[in-house]
């Protein structure tokens, strides 16, 4: 199940098939990595310097005999298998971040760009006074790239800092149930190009987070992800 909340609440409620049609939903433009300065790079015609003849390395040293052990045992418990059978990861609340960072529609966008910072995440759910979610603020957006390479652009990248987070959040934004299928949430991801979603109940109120990086985690780890099944 997908829903999508603004400020005023719940504009929908229903599959993925139809979030497209609700129109503040808009996709959004992924972001491109800065170019590095030429000069930083190597040119074709750099030298490589040639390999000096270093002496022979020593023999590596054998681990202790605890340390063999150890492994033995470990490899005898691969060779053995889990104790109880792996259950396959296929809904929303099997991969997805609890406890995901929040900010205020009223907190002012330097502020939340620290708070991003701090917790080493790229967007966050925008939530009111009663904990609904109203948008997503996306890292990307608070520091637009077209504001970069001009000089001229100091002035505007710091009143847009000044700004409340409400005026650059996504909103109205679409969110997920911790039931809803994987696949449905991965086609919604490709869609609206958006980096994850924020995972609700149908009154708003925020469970978790659910982002691609999540998804990707999924994928390579153990149990295995099984999406249609």
């Amino acid at each position: 199940m997908f829903y999508v909340f603004g400020p005023l609440g719940q504009v929908y409620r229903g599959g993925p098939e139809k979030l497209a049609q609700v129109a503040p939903v808009r996709r959004v433009q992924r972001p491109q990595a800065l170019r590095t300065r030429e000069q930083d790079a190597p040119g074709p015609d750099a030298a490589v310097p040639a390999p000096s003849a270093a002496a022979p390395s020593p023999a590596p040293a054998l681990p202790p005999v605890g340390m063999l052990a150890q492994a033995v045992a470990a490899y005898v418990q691969t060779e053995q298998g889990p104790q109880e059978p792996r259950q396959p990861l296929s809904r929303v609340k099997d991969v997805m971040s609890q406890g995901a960072v929040t900010v205020l529609p009223e907190v002012r966008v330097n502020d939340a760009w620290q708070t991003l910072a701090e917790h080493h995440v790229a967007q966050a759910p925008v939530v009111d006074e009663r904990g609904q979610v109203v948008g997503l603020l996306l890292r990307a957006d608070m520091a637009p790239l077209d504001l970069l390479p001009e000089p001229g652009a100091v002035k505007d990248a710091i009143a847009l800092a000044r700004r409340p987070v409400q005026e650059v959040m996504i909103s109205p934004v679409p969110t997920v149930s911790e039931e809803t299928e994987l696949r449905r949430v991965a086609g919604v991801l490709l869609d609206t190009g958006l980096p994850g979603l924020p995972v609700t109940d149908d009154r708003g109120q925020l469970v978790g987070f659910l982002s691609r990086t999540d998804i990707l985690r999924a994928v390579a780890a153990d149990p295995p992800l099984d999406l249609w099944s």
